[in-house]
């Protein structure tokens, strides 16, 4: 009896476990039989590879094939394991030398081609830390693969090609089928497009200063005005504000996009913060995550490390607004499904933007409005208290007047307002750092009423609106987050009154509005 073994990787979120995959050539009728909790992809794998070998001048062998996935109480999914699947069935019969600890990722063509799949990136990360660095994948995933630092990456268009290499007879082989180049292309420079500049929006010098506080310490940002006073413009120009991402950061991020299955992880790795602007007709599996079978990440999972933008915020279901409620606490995303649970992360700046009211004309006097009191409230009423309660920034954008608008190029150039947020940035990593932080959001109540403890003169303000019930606890503490920000711009060591005050109103300006 002919035993082969060799080694893949399967995915549970963003989770890589190793997958040893064994065949097994019986003495019994034809037949091809792979255990271990496989899905339908996974299935139909018996006829890719059958027909993949064939084309490639290596048949498998005739008697019954038995292929058995370990763990086999780990559900496997997709097609990523065609190829491990056949290499272990080629090596029952000692069609080639053994693999070693070889891991093998990659779909099978009928003619024998290497396809590339979703995923390679965090799977090639699951490999390298168990200990697997020595990868197989398809042509058009060797870039993506190759990311992964101390991971030997071997690419390969046909299995013709791979199986000569671990000592096939390369008399029958069909080593003339070379597929197109073309095949290969994996559809994108993975380059990020240009951001908007913030010399484009003219005037709303108030807002733009709430954007640079809240790119500066990771803050959450509400924006509510008028249509065309500049809300979804300010939104958009919020990445190219923020800091380019860590190494540790990068990977995260390429991952999940790997994972989604976006041309924009398959080339290298992405440093810009990403900006996802979904639709409000979106539902919460699309924005949290889920969808049949095993949850796959959503915008808000997308927008990690970068910024979750809901332009017209109270036209989204409540339900789906009261969902990022929890994420914008932990950054993590923990998805239960009958089919399992997956964990993502998701640590985004959420940006909303929102009218005063349905027909947008409640601002200033607000003489052309039509909407009656109770119509108002029930509008900005799908934006929960809770939800509102973990924004720290909460702005009132006026339309902007003539003068500002007919200045032409006097506004200030996104470049010049990153430098600022650098810096900002650098100072709080060079005080947080010891604790383990990184951004002034990420600062709990307990150091900032420990290690971060201001004079009681200094918050004195605070407390009297603590005391009154105008701010919550973690309204407290989040004013005092917006406050060593506006310290950390202001390059002084730590908040003044005058810092404080300027903090709480930033986030009580809606409401002084309203």
């Amino acid at each position: 009896m002919a035993l082969g073994r060799t080694w893949s990787v399967a995915l549970v979120g963003l989770n890589g476990y190793m997958v040893e995959v064994e065949a097994d050539i019986g003495q019994s009728l034809p037949a091809f039989v792979i255990l271990g909790l496989p899905d339908a992809a996974l299935n139909e794998a018996r006829e890719r590879i059958r027909s993949a070998a064939k084309n490639s001048g290596i048949p498998l062998s005739r008697r019954k094939i038995t292929a058995n996935l370990i763990p086999a109480s780990l559900p496997k999914r997709g097609s990523g394991f065609d190829l491990a699947v056949a290499m272990a069935a080629l090596r029952a019969a000692n069609d080639i030398r053994p693999t070693g600890r070889t891991v093998f990722i990659a779909e099978l063509g009928l003619d024998g081609r290497l396809r590339p799949v979703r995923g390679v990136l965090p799977a090639v990360m699951a490999a390298v830390q168990a200990g697997y660095p020595d990868v197989v994948v398809a042509q058009a995933n060797l870039a993506e693969a190759s990311l992964v630092p101390g991971a030997n990456v071997s690419g390969y268009r046909t299995l013709a090609r791979l199986v000569l290499d671990f000592g096939a007879d390369p008399q029958e082989l069909a080593l003339d089928f070379e597929p197109d180049d073309a095949d290969d292309d994996p559809g994108a420079s993975g380059e990020a497009a240009p951001c908007p500049d913030m010399a484009d929006v003219s005037g709303q010098g108030e807002a733009r200063r709430a954007l640079e506080v809240a790119a500066a310490g990771a803050h959450h940002l509400l924006l509510t005005g008028p249509p065309g006073a500049g809300k979804t413009m300010l939104a958009e120009r919020l990445p190219g504000i923020l800091p380019d991402l860590e190494d540790h950061e990068s990977m995260e991020v390429t991952a999940i996009h790997s994972l989604c299955g976006l041309p924009s992880s398959q080339v290298q790795l992405l440093r810009r913060p990403p900006f996802e602007n979904p639709h409000h007709t979106a539902t919460a599996a699309a924005i949290i995550g889920g969808g049949s079978g095993l949850p796959r990440p959503g915008a808000a999972s997308r927008a990690h490390r970068g910024v979750l933008f809901l332009d017209e915020a109270p036209e989204y279901e409540r339900r789906v607004l009261d969902a990022l409620r929890q994420p914008l606490e932990s950054g993590e995303l923990v998805i239960h499904r009958s089919a399992g649970t997956a964990a993502y992360p998701a640590r985004f700046q959420l940006v909303l933007a929102a009218n005063p009211c349905p027909c947008g004309k409640a601002s200033g006097k607000g003489l052309d409005c039509t909407c009656t009191p109770i119509m108002r409230r029930r509008y900005l009423a799908r934006m929960s208290g809770p939800l509102l309660d973990r924004v720290d920034i909460q702005l009132q954008v006026e339309r902007v007047s003539l003068a500002d608008f007919g200045q032409g190029g006097a506004e200030e150039d996104t470049a010049s307002v990153a430098r600022r947020v650098r810096d900002a940035r650098q100072r709080q990593v060079q005080r947080l750092g010891p604790l383990g932080l990184e951004t002034n959001s990420q600062v709990s109540g307990r150091v900032l009423r420990g290690e971060l403890r201001l004079a009681p003169g200094v918050t004195r303000i605070l407390d009297h609106s603590l005391e009154r019930g105008i701010l919550t606890a973690r309204g407290y503490d989040r004013v005092l987050r917006l406050a060593w920000t506006l310290a950390d711009l202001g390059l002084r060591d730590a908040p003044d009154a005058n810092d404080v005050g300027q903090a709480l109103a930033l986030r009580q300006a809606t409401a002084a509005a309203a």
